[in-house]
């Protein structure tokens, strides 16, 4: 490829409206260009990345022996109906009319749309296990795009959904799919984990997540550097930090601490390390009163919630300095139809005061407390007195208060903590997310009701399980893992031309022309991916461009080199210079880019 012949504009600056490092850096390239607001056209250079991407993926999920076939990104209603996704997918689900009124969805993913293949193609056990893909756009209809590709409304996934005849088999389709998204990433050269993750609202039983690690993630990896347990902070469990409950040695006191309504602020006051404190959360959970047998029709079947009754309050204790994980909450028996935060109202209705002063002693029967397993095994801790400007010191279980109702995991872990593996601590690093598999088992199946025959005869539901790996999303993490002041560097397998020969002063020199084409078609014939900047550019011009787009290495073709029978190299990751003779230019880019 020659660079005249190619399209590509780069940008000096950074686009005032990008936010990281990979939006920046891809508009900058010209690897995209904003349509609308999460939306980009991929021109050439961005295209090249995204189909190496595409490569590989295609490449490990044929030898894992999934089956690739292309769904519509338009989707009828009726199927996502039928599982009652069509409620449940909120506002990100985006749905259209057409000429006729009849309801579509842009998807999001493709569950309904395969589940209704298999139910309509399989019928016998003996066709299982069938593992069908796609390589196809999809769109959410993000509340907030942002981050360039990273969030962004509509993208390119590869989308994978297994089919088998029971348990037994969709663990090893799960397990397969597990090793080929290892080989994928490893192919891709990025650094990731893989991480025990919650299944959220895809749904099912088995979940882990690819995560590029990058400073710039969003997701938090918890891990182990003794063993290999790994999980995102959602799932990551966090066991107590104390082996067993102290002794009561200081007696209950309220003490005022006026102004002083967070753990931190209180600690200081009194002088006490914030572990020594206990910070409250309260909790709300809603329910609807079902009409009595002589009531009106149920007004919810017209969108109508009915008449609530009384929310039931729960006080949620953590040690001072730890977070409320909501996922493990969501998970509590209590909270199985969901939660919310109390209102200002609720909470002063119950504890007579407002936020900053709550605590567990004195409080109405009807508020159920849950303590995080580290608290539960406090002693002499502070929390709040349930009065403005008060806490109270000293407290103790079973001495104060009643041993709490109900005992849990409801934190985020923090570095440092026993790795649930018992073999060290726990360390936390960013990450990206992109890719995500799932073991379904009958949620899909079950609801549309995608049977084969089993080896008796009769009907049994398919096991199923999904999997996701976001094709565009990997390039913006990947940037994100690997760039500097100067651009991007890319790994070798993502890296748009492998090679860039950039000839310094060729419209002059003759010689310096004749080399750069024979470099050019020497490296090419070796089966390197090449670009000859042809373009007649001063040397600052080409070498920022190309340090800006990440080639992984630079040759520079110069009179006075050229004269002594030698070029220069330049590693890009790193900006490792070298120089080498003509007749051997091949052989030190081979070396540089293995």
């Amino acid at each position: 490829m020659r660079a005249s012949a190619f399209h590509f504009q780069t940008l000096k600056e950074d686009p005032a409206d990008a936010e990281v490092a990979s939006h920046k850096l891809m508009l900058r390239t010209g690897m995209i260009r904003r349509v609308g607001s999460g939306i980009y056209s991929y021109m050439p250079l961005g295209l090249r990345v995204i189909r190496k991407v595409e490569a590989i993926v295609r490449e490990e999920m044929n030898a894992a022996g999934a089956i690739e076939l292309i769904m519509p990104i338009v989707q009828p209603a009726e199927l996502w109906q039928e599982t009652g996704r069509w409620e449940k997918m909120g506002p990100e689900l985006l749905r259209v009319k057409d000429r006729h009124g009849r309801d579509f969805a842009f998807q999001p993913t493709s569950e309904e749309v395969i589940t209704d293949i298999a139910r309509t193609e399989l019928k016998s056990w003996k066709q299982l296990p069938k593992n069908f893909y796609q390589i196809q756009t999809k769109f959410r209809d993000e509340r907030r795009p942002r981050f360039g590709v990273m969030r962004g409304r509509e993208f390119v996934m590869k989308d994978a959904y297994s089919f088998d005849k029971d348990v037994a088999g969709a663990e090893a389709s799960y397990d397969k799919m597990f090793a080929a998204y290892c080989k994928i990433f490893d192919r891709l050269g990025l650094r990731y984990r893989a991480v025990a993750a919650d299944t959220g609202a895809i749904g099912g039983s088995r979940s882990h997540e690819f995560q590029v690690v990058a400073d710039t993630g969003e997701d938090a990896i918890v891990y182990c550097p003794e063993s290999d347990y790994a999980a995102n902070i959602e799932l990551a469990e966090g066991l107590p930090l104390l082996a067993e409950r102290g002794p009561a040695s200081a007696p209950m006191q309220t003490v005022p601490t006026p102004g002083k309504s967070t753990c931190a602020e209180v600690a200081a006051f009194l002088g006490l390390p914030i572990t020594q404190t206990v910070k409250s959360l309260v909790l709300a959970t809603d329910s609807v009163t079902p009409p009595g047998k002589d009531a009106t029709p149920d007004p919810r079947a017209k969108g109508d919630p009915g008449p609530a009754s009384p929310a039931k309050i729960f006080l949620l204790l953590l040690r001072g300095d730890h977070d409320l994980n909501e996922v493990k909450v969501g998970k509590l028996a209590p909270f199985a139809q969901g939660f919310r935060f109390a209102t200002v109202d609720e909470i002063v209705r119950n504890f007579g005061t407002e936020p900053g002063y709550l605590g567990p002693v004195g409080l109405p029967a009807s508020v159920t407390i849950i303590a995080d397993r580290t608290v539960a095994l406090m002693s002499n801790f502070v929390a709040g007195a349930n009065r403005k400007d008060h806490h109270t010191t000293g407290l103790h279980w079973g001495r104060d208060l009643p041993e709490p109702m109900m005992v849990a995991d409801i934190r985020n872990v923090v570095e440092g903590d026993p790795s649930p593996c018992g073999k060290g601590t726990l360390k936390i690093e960013r990450g990206i997310e992109v890719g995500h598999v799932f073991y379904l088992g009958t949620k899909y199946s079950e609801a549309m009701k995608a049977t084969t025959l089993d080896e008796t005869g009769k009907p049994r539901v398919m096991e199923m399980g999904c999997y996701g790996i976001g094709v565009t999303r990997i390039v913006g993490a990947a940037i994100e893992q690997d760039h500097d002041e100067k651009g991007i560097f890319w790994p070798r397998a993502l890296a748009p031309f492998e090679v860039v020969i950039c000839p310094v002063g060729a419209n002059k020199s003759p010689a310096v022309k004749e080399a750069a084409e024979k470099v050019y078609a020497e490296l090419s014939a070796a089966g390197y991916e090449v670009i000859l900047d042809d373009r007649d550019e001063r040397p600052g011009v080409m070498f920022a461009d190309w340090e800006l787009i990440g080639v992984p290495v630079r040759v520079t073709i110069g009179e006075r080199s050229l004269k002594e029978g030698r070029l220069e190299l330049l590693k890009r990751a790193g900006m490792q210079a070298s120089d080498c003779a003509v007749a051997e230019v091949t052989t030190a880019v081979g070396r540089l880019l293995d």
